[in-house]
């Protein structure tokens, strides 16, 4: 997977979340991804468990898919996550 060298803060993740026009963010495991194009996310919720704006490292342990979910065509991975001290 090719990582832009973009840093991404939390408070970026956090205000991505697909309201007033802005594109929905998640990260996982270090790295932030934009999923505004998917599908299962249209409705600003994945699966009726998870919002967008959000590290989602430690839910996606129970999901019932592996993190090849990241490399369909309407992920893109946007940067690294910084994590604020």
């Amino acid at each position: 997977m090719n990582i832009p060298d973009r840093i991404v803060s939390e408070i970026e993740l956090k205000r991505n979340t697909g309201e007033r026009g802005t594109r929905k963010f998640i990260a996982h495991k270090g790295i932030v991804y934009d999923v505004t194009d998917c599908p299962k996310w249209r409705l600003d919720m994945h699966e009726n468990l998870h919002f967008p704006g959000q590290d989602l490292t430690g839910e996606l342990q129970e999901a019932p898919h592996e993190d090849n979910v990241f490399s369909r065509p309407c992920v893109i991975v946007v940067g690294k996550l910084k994590v604020d001290a």
